[in-house]
């Protein structure tokens, strides 16, 4: 790209809502994830562990819309940001941002989804990088019936409170 390096915070001054970034597709991308979205259920320990967090918290995802692990953990962040607004959202697309996930990419690759966690001040806190931990640990393990099945839950959104959880666990770090 050879561009201007910009900032976290420039970057989340440019990103759109979740409603923006649904908008992006009138068709069967944007239905799966309000779908996903729709059947979130957050326990009351799980709402109140959110409900606490006091600090501003700035969450800057890329994404795109036509991802299959963006359909999922996008929805679980706009769920935590409302319960808590002071936690706020700004998404980009991952086409056209690649220089800026190099510190966060996988086998020289960038990811998507990827959240940058960061404080009030743009200070990064920690990053959530295309899956949840529990699928990434079946996948390693390489047991074919665990990982199809793991794969076939996931993607109905099944280890979506996972998701919530690990991002919450990087908020509160």
């Amino acid at each position: 790209m050879g561009g201007i390096f910009m900032t976290f915070q420039d970057l989340f001054l440019r990103g759109c809502t979740f409603e923006e970034f649904v908008n992006k597709d009138k068709d069967i991308n944007r239905e799966k994830t309000l779908e996903i979205y729709s059947q979130i259920e957050l326990d009351q320990e799980l709402l109140n562990t959110i409900e606490t967090i006091e600090a501003p918290i700035k969450v800057l995802a890329f994404a795109e819309i036509w991802c299959p692990d963006c359909m999922i953990n996008v929805p679980a962040l706009q769920k935590i940001q409302d319960v808590n607004p002071l936690i706020e959202v700004k998404l980009l697309p991952r086409e056209g941002n690649e220089e800026s996930l190099t510190k966060h990419n996988i086998g020289g690759k960038a990811k998507i989804p990827t959240f940058i966690i960061m404080d009030e001040n743009f200070k990064e806190l920690g990053a959530f990088i295309e899956t949840p931990k529990i699928i990434k640990d079946i996948l390693a393990k390489g047991n074919q019936v665990e990982v199809i099945v793991a794969k076939r839950k996931y993607r109905k959104g099944e280890y979506i409170i996972n998701t919530i959880k690990e991002i919450i666990d990087l908020i509160k770090k």
